[in-house]
């Protein structure tokens, strides 16, 4: 049985790369962008990933430029505002289309999976988390204005990390 584990990735500088790499991790998946409303969300990514990266968590940031061209930067410019202005230490993925026509092959298996309200199908704005599991299956949805700190997200996170 094929995972989200086998969908060939490439990181934000361009390195092949898949989520096998996150093997046996809890990874919450999140489409980002620089110049969004909801960009201060990085804080609170960053903050899980150093609460949780020990205990076999991290977060994968994917920039994505599909909502209001939130997010124009090239790698460099976007590694070096995240790093910069939030912090960020997780991972970053190249920038990917997450909704339409050239939806990446990751987007087209996420999107599959219905929200706690079960709604599946297209991301709706950016910073939208898919939370999976250490054996590449995805788990949970939550949707952009769910905050990553909030309960249920931590609550996600911490169910998979004592299982």
């Amino acid at each position: 049985m094929s995972t989200l584990h086998d969908i060939p990735l490439r990181t934000l500088d361009g390195a092949a790369t898949t989520l096998g790499e996150h093997r046996g991790k809890a990874v919450l998946v999140v489409n980002v962008a620089s110049k969004c409303g909801l960009t201060p969300q990085y804080e609170g990514l960053e903050r899980l990933q150093q609460k949780y990266a020990d205990r076999g968590f991290t977060v994968l940031g994917v920039p994505c430029n599909q909502f209001g061209g939130q997010e124009p930067g090239t790698a460099e410019e976007i590694q070096t505002f995240c790093s910069t202005t939030y912090g960020v230490s997780f991972p970053l993925l190249a920038k990917a289309d997450v909704n339409g026509a050239n939806r990446h092959p990751l987007y087209v298996e996420l999107t599959q999976l219905a929200d706690a309200a079960g709604e599946a199908g297209d991301i709706t704005w950016n910073f939208e988390k898919f939370l999976v599991d250490g054996s590449g299956q995805a788990v949970a949805r939550f949707r952009p204005a769910v905050a990553p700190e909030a309960s249920e997200v931590t609550g996600a996170i911490e169910a998979l990390l004592s299982s």
